[in-house]
């Protein structure tokens, strides 16, 4: 399908699932990473807010921006003109302090920017959301990719958790290629800008302090990049290939662009996080199926948490 076909598909799923409520959405993610700000944009890209306008108005969305500690300008900056151009209704919570506080509960030094660090973070957000969809009598709706959700690359109940998790099925390549889309044929050029600018900016969770105004975290350099991840992930759960085959196809597809050794090396990566992370897919919360691949426990995925990647591994060992 066309990703001019792609973008009113979408559209129709999540208005289908609204059923008259108002939303709470994290646009902290879109002022945070451009993963988050890819994910993010697509639920709330004019064109879906036109498609469920019937249901609800624009201004009963709730456009939430939390800046933490690793929020840069640049990002912020996108959430507040993101929200501004579609007429969403403007919140914004700076969880700095709530964050230390919970730090000086629990023990743990601001100063050690370790997995508690980030992840505290992220929870305060969730935790956030759902109060104030509670309040508002709303839903908080998880904006967390496919690609995501395959490599783990999330906070155990924090990002990884919602009320409907509209994007679960739809990787992060097709994010951005529905974004671009948006961007050059919204006809607004401010609009278009912004999501340009969203593109243009490092894939990031933003959970660290900017060096010099800038991002530090930068996600495609620690698990590495998405097109590699998102060939992977079809090929094997779609497909079922073996490690072996999946690596010969990526060497033809990915020719003069990665070389041998960096597809060996994140291949290998893919599927150490792949089994290691199950236990956050064991409990997603509900999301539509758009495309071929899922990982729904309820639905293309029943693996158990506790499965081990060791046979694949090998595979991959006898190569190199």
């Amino acid at each position: 399908m066309a990703v001019n076909q792609l973008v009113p598909s979408l559209a129709q799923q999540y208005a289908a699932v609204m059923d008259k409520r108002d939303i709470v959405r994290d646009l902290v993610e879109v002022a945070r990473d451009v993963a988050g700000q890819q994910d993010r944009v697509i639920f709330v890209l004019h064109e879906v807010v036109q498609q469920i306008e019937h249901l609800i108005p624009h201004d009963r969305i709730k456009a939430v921006t939390m800046p933490g500690f690793g929020t840069t300008d640049r990002t912020y900056d996108n959430a507040v003109s993101l929200i501004r151009c579609l007429g969403a209704d403007f919140t914004e919570v700076d969880i700095k302090e709530a964050v230390n506080v919970h730090f000086r509960d629990i023990g743990q030094d601001p100063a050690v920017h370790d997995v508690t660090y980030e992840n505290g973070q992220a929870r305060e957000r969730t935790q956030i959301l759902m109060d104030i969809a509670n309040k508002e009598g709303g839903m908080v709706i998880g904006t967390g990719d496919l690609s995501e959700l395959a490599l783990g690359w999330a906070t155990y109940n924090g990002d990884h958790m919602s009320m409907y998790a509209v994007n679960a099925s739809v990787p992060k390549t097709l994010v951005r290629h529905l974004v671009r889309y948006y961007a050059d044929t919204c006809g607004d050029e401010k609009l278009g800008a912004v999501l340009t600018d969203v593109l243009d900016t490092p894939v990031s969770p933003e959970l660290l302090p900017p060096e010099d105004g800038k991002i530090s975290q930068k996600t495609e350099d620690l698990v590495g990049p998405y097109e590699l991840h998102d060939f992977y992930l079809y090929h094997m759960l779609r497909l079922g290939f073996a490690p072996k085959k999946v690596y010969r196809l990526a060497k033809v597809a990915f020719d003069g662009v990665y070389d041998d050794e960096t597809i060996l090396k994140w291949l290998k990566t893919f599927y150490r996080r792949f089994f290691a992370q199950q236990f956050k897919r064991s409990c997603l919360p509900d999301g539509p199926k758009v495309g071929s691949v899922a990982v729904s426990p309820r639905g293309d995925l029943r693996m158990p948490s506790d499965a081990c990647a060791a046979v694949w591994l090998q595979q991959l060992e006898e190569i190199g």
